[in-house]
């Protein structure tokens, strides 16, 4: 990475966030619509929203805006790269403003690939970036979601001692008020060796993480949203527990915790996420009726923007669990969950800016997206739709329980979209 230093935190920084909060930056929250971008007829999102601070980029595959789909990776890697930049232009921005990434790969082995393309898209001060290896995604072989920052004044690359790397993304990413954490990976920063142990493997992605941000001057207490991406040879239990005693009980992160098929350089388990600079930014939301968790808060404030947990259509109190069979109507309690969230922090699916959805099945798209519109209005929420893992079976349990068949995390931002 070229013109990367260690970030020195700057009082002259918090200043600045002290006299000018969030809510003063804030600009009219509105979509972008490129029209060189492709998108689907029957599509429910928008291609980007911009919500002033920041512009939350959906999903973006390798294909071109005829509808045609290249026929070699690198091809489809550059296009959904390209349509990245169309996006950003119609926000009157450049690549250079987006700060963090995601990349979902339908072949974890075309990594290197990756890297080369990237590489040239992001020659300097790269941005912070997770990679993961999923089982399906809607179009061509690749799918690429992005936020951008408007003012670039304070954007800097957050190395933490002794991190070395060549690789085209940067350990974190500092912004006037949050920090972007790539995704810090269970496997030792110095020889890549992965321990057997999956505890081992789990603390040490902890520790990445916890590194980023205290090389920005912050700790893990300022986390507002983290993405625990592991494959299933990370036991669940073994993850929260070796999670749950690195922060505050009942105040964590909002956290979406995705099993994937696989991630880079063999990793089993890796950490990414956001968190805010000035802490009295930062407010976790709970609805009353539900127990504090050691684990995750449903939603935490970052200024105006809020950042809620992944939900499914899981039914809570005496006799809990998922007891609708189809994607369909999972979705339906997924969305009253997510609303009680919402409600106990005075907003409403209209200030939903961003959507990351996970189907256990992809070609289940066009039937989650149909009530999907039932909530979300156009101007659509920014999306990303991908297929994590292989389909298991829907079979229900001896108590009539299903399986989760859709998961959804969120953005909002505490003001009324407008035309």
């Amino acid at each position: 990475m070229a013109n990367l230093n260690r970030f020195h935190l700057r009082s002259s920084f918090l200043l600045a966030a002290f006299f000018f909060p969030a809510s003063a930056l804030q600009a009219q929250v509105r979509p972008v619509e490129p029209t060189q971008t492709a998108q689907l007829a029957s599509s429910t999102r928008s291609a980007a929203i911009d919500a002033g601070d920041y512009v939350y980029i959906s999903g973006q595959f390798g294909q071109r805006s005829d509808g045609s789909i290249p026929a070699d990776f690198a091809a489809q890697a550059a296009q959904a790269l390209d349509n990245i930049k169309s996006v950003v232009t119609a926000a009157g921005l450049a690549m250079r403003n987006i700060v963090y990434v995601k990349v979902y790969l339908q072949d974890v082995n075309d990594y290197d690939q990756l890297n080369t393309i990237f590489a040239k898209y992001f020659p300097e001060t790269p941005p912070a970036r997770a990679v993961l290896g999923v089982s399906g995604v809607p179009q061509s072989s690749i799918e690429i979601d992005a936020v951008a920052v408007r003012d670039l004044s304070e954007r800097q690359a957050v190395i933490p001692p002794g991190y070395k790397s060549t690789e085209p993304f940067s350990p974190g990413v500092l912004t006037h008020d949050r920090l972007f954490v790539s995704a810090m990976q269970g496997r030792d920063q110095v020889t890549g060796a992965v321990p057997d142990n999956p505890a081992a493997q789990t603390d040490l992605a902890l520790d990445g993480l916890k590194a980023v941000v205290e090389a920005a001057g912050l700790n893990l207490g300022h986390m507002v949203f983290v993405n625990p991406f592991l494959t299933g040879k990370i036991p669940m239990r073994i993850m929260n527990e070796h999670y749950a005693r690195r922060f505050e009980f009942g105040n964590t992160p909002a956290r979406a915790t995705i099993e994937v098929s696989a991630l880079p350089h063999n990793a089993q388990i890796e950490y990414t996420g956001v968190a805010v600079r000035d802490l009295s930014l930062r407010h976790a939301i709970r609805p009353k009726n539900m127990p504090p968790s050691p684990t995750a808060s449903p939603c935490v404030f970052a200024g105006e923007t809020l950042y809620c947990s992944a939900k499914s259509g899981f039914i809570p109190g005496p006799n809990s669990g998922v007891y609708a069979d189809s994607t369909a109507t999972q979705l339906r309690q997924t969305m009253r969950n997510q609303l009680d969230n919402l409600e106990e922090a005075s907003m409403d699916f209209s200030q939903v800016v961003s959507t990351t959805v996970y189907l256990d099945n992809i070609s289940d798209r066009d039937a989650f997206n149909n009530v999907y519109a039932q909530y979300f209005k156009p101007p659509f929420p920014a999306q990303s739709v991908l297929q994590q893992v292989p389909s298991r079976s829907r079979a229900a349990d001896a108590e009539g329980r299903f399986p989760d068949m859709e998961q959804m995390s969120l953005i909002a931002v505490k003001r009324p979209l407008k035309n």
